[in-house]
């Protein structure tokens, strides 16, 4: 991890390297190990180095080329080295003498725009060729490595690793983005392009670009297969290249220079990369750091009893931080110096707390778990495909085994997985195979067939047909104002002011479920909320100058799981049984074969509501005020006394609602900014 900025002034003047050196040093706790700056004319970069790999103690950035053509600046650790090296010929240089950067230049010389599609790793850089007259820019495949940039057409693009980077020069505007705030508000974080501010965009995953005075052209280098299909003899065959792709995902991240922490939770995920590195670092006689948070205040919430599983097997130095000793906003002012969005998730205070231990240790890079159930997947809607295939027998016995190991209502499986395909049926107008498939449901559920055929078919086809009339007559009556009525928390007026219902409907995504757990998971991994979530991860080991890994996401890994036959995901009741297989032996048997893990949201909800108790009050009676042009009040205050009276059953609802006005009016008045 480390920070990367540039100024291309492409109205002809010179940049002034003061500018740079200034966004170097607001950046400076990306990279305490250094800072340099380049400049030529009217092209200029900058670097904040924060060493991590054994390569990066060599490195120099900006880096110009043996023939002064190419200069790049990057934030990057590229993981297929071996194979680069092979490839781009490097007159028999020693691997450990080349540099990730070096690496890159290498291949932007020899590939040119197409060089994204040859690298492996988490990456943002720009190369500016000089041949050309050109800056090249390009992010790696889900946004590990933030990337944002302003750009003024005839006038002026520069970029840096945070927005932060961005507002400290006069020619960047510091002017609110209100369709942002009302993204945030909507819960609708689909939109992988723009920020909080106006005009201050991010370049999105798996792009790249290029910027020239002819004007900005980016592209999408790479895209995840939804038809891939793996196809392999046995479930053993399944496992063992699981274990073998995914103990190289977490090998790539064990390059290092320091020693290692990883995040140890007790769940499945951060179990499965604690232990495969441990066995990993064993074998050159090194023990592994682990941190953990444990709760001895809100008990439901500990994990310990499978954290200490883990730890039994040796070869870790355990770490802990008490996480039920502060809340979710205990930290705000020492957060909002360097979170450079108001849109921080209700858990954020977790990875602060843990990120924080690390520094104290004197560590620098860290291992998680981070969104290894996307990545593997539960597959639960295999449930889905079974019925859709009519297979009911097979159906119930995975439903009754999920509902067993998961401790899942079996009724909830079945109005989730099997009743929308008979609604679906009778929509269609599909009555024979509606009818075959209410005689299995019958045979196999019991039930009143009448009930499932009134209830289930006649009523959702009049519903539909219903539907259909309503549509229909709103197209014919073009004065209807349709704003989003499932929003509530949002003022009425300004959706109406920025379109909001529209936006929803456009970027929303389809209201058509998926079908199948293939089709459900690569929606799930092109979703906005996924690098949303990685940006914030990034932003929150930076604040510590610390450089996160997350081995669950490894590109070669999610090819993999997303082409998995749904059998491998789903089977005996089990969710991501092909990872449960495949590290036999090296998980302890309880956290291999848990079901579920810890609901944290007790935890959050004691330290809301007690803990910051005083703070929460302080937001709500004096800070609130500044977000009446955006947020419906009345309906914020009904939710916020629910929650105050009713503290034993608070809804997930309320209690999102307030999150969301409490965080938004206090990053508002922490920058003093007003609607």
């Amino acid at each position: 991890m480390s920070g990367i900025m540039g100024i291309y002034c492409l109205n002809g003047r010179f940049v002034d390297s003061a500018d740079l050196k200034w966004m170097a040093d607001i950046l400076m706790h990306r990279g305490p190990d250094g800072a340099d700056t380049w400049v030529y004319d009217s092209i200029g970069f900058g670097h904040r180095m924060l060493w991590t790999t054994p390569e990066s103690l060599l490195e120099k950035l900006p880096l110009v080329n043996q023939t002064g053509d190419l200069v790049i600046t990057s934030d990057a650790r590229i993981d297929n080295r071996d194979e680069l090296i092979s490839q781009l010929q490097f007159d028999n240089c020693p691997p450990e003498k080349i540099t990730d950067s070096e690496l890159i230049l290498a291949a932007y010389e020899k590939w040119g725009e197409q060089c994204s599609q040859h690298l492996l790793g988490d990456f943002a850089f720009a190369i500016w060729d000089k041949r050309k007259q050109s800056l090249f820019c390009a992010r790696d495949h889900f946004g590990i490595k933030p990337f944002y940039y302003y750009y003024q057409a005839d006038n002026i693009f520069v970029f840096a690793s945070e927005i932060k980077g961005l507002l400290c020069l006069q020619q960047v505007p510091r002017q609110l983005n209100e369709v942002r705030i009302a993204d945030y508000l909507a819960l609708m974080m689909e939109d992988k392009v723009i920020t909080i501010y106006q005009d201050i965009l991010r370049l999105p995953p798996a792009h790249s670009m290029v910027v020239s005075q002819s004007g900005v052209r980016s592209w999408s280098y790479w895209s995840l297969d939804l038809h891939h299909e793996i196809q392999l003899d046995s479930d053993e065959a399944y496992a063992e290249e699981f274990r073998k792709i995914f103990t190289e995902a977490v090998n790539c991240r064990l390059r290092s220079a320091f020693p290692i922490v990883s995040h140890l939770s007790g769940g499945l995920d951060s179990s499965a990369v604690t232990c495969v590195a441990r066995d990993l670092l064993t074998q050159d006689g090194t023990e592994l750091h682990t941190i953990s948070s444990i709760f001895d205040k809100i008990t439901e919430c500990d994990e310990r009893p499978y954290i200490n599983v883990v730890l039994k097997q040796g070869g870790f130095i355990p770490h802990y931080v008490h996480g039920d000793e502060s809340g979710p906003l205990s930290n705000l002012d020492e957060i909002f110096q360097y979170e450079d969005e108001a849109l921080i998730g209700p858990s954020h205070f977790y990875p602060w707390q843990l990120n924080r231990a690390v520094k104290e240790l004197g560590l620098r890079i860290s291992l998680d778990g981070f969104d290894g159930d996307t990545t593997v997947s539960h597959g639960i809607m295999r449930l889905t495909e079974l019925a859709r295939q009519g297979d009911w027998e097979f159906f119930i016995l995975e439903t009754k085994a999920v509902a067993q190991n998961f401790d899942i209502p079996p009724h909830t499986l079945f109005r989730g997985h099997g009743l929308p395909y008979l609604k679906d049926l009778a929509k269609r107008w599909r009555w024979i195979a509606f009818f075959k498939a209410v005689q299995q449901i019958h045979k196999h559920f019991g039930g009143s067939r009448k009930r499932l055929i009134l209830q289930h078919g006649l009523k959702p086809l009049i519903q539909a047909v219903g539907q259909w009339w309503q549509r229909r007559q709103h197209k014919q009556d073009k004065s209807v104002n349709s704003v989003a009525p499932q929003i509530p928390l949002v003022n009425r007026i300004f959706a109406e002011r920025i379109a909001l219902d529209e936006r929803i409907q456009k970027l929303g995504g389809s209201p058509k479920q998926p079908q199948s757990v293939r089709e459900e998971q690569w929606l799930t991994l092109n979703q906005g909320l996924f690098t949303y979530t990685l940006e914030l991860m990034d932003q929150y080991a930076a604040i510590f100058s610390l450089e996160t890994r997350h081995p669950f996401m490894d590109k070669r890994l999610i090819e993999f799981c997303l082409a998995l036959p749904s059998e491998q995901k789903l089977y005996g009741g089990w969710g991501r049984i092909v990872m449960r297989r495949a590290l036999e032996g090296i998980l302890p048997e309880e956290v291999q074969w848990r079901g579920g893990k810890a609901d944290l949201s007790p935890n959050f909800n004691d330290g809301l509501l007690n803990r910051d108790r005083q703070l929460l009050e302080e937001v709500v009676r004096n800070k609130l005020g500044r977000l009446e042009n955006y947020i419906n009040l009345d309906f914020f205050q009904e939710a916020y006394q629910r929650l105050l009276l009713e503290s034993h059953t608070i809804s997930d609802q309320d209690c999102m609602v307030v999150w969301q006005a409490i965080i938004l009016a206090s990053w508002f008045d922490y920058n003093q900014l007003m609607p």
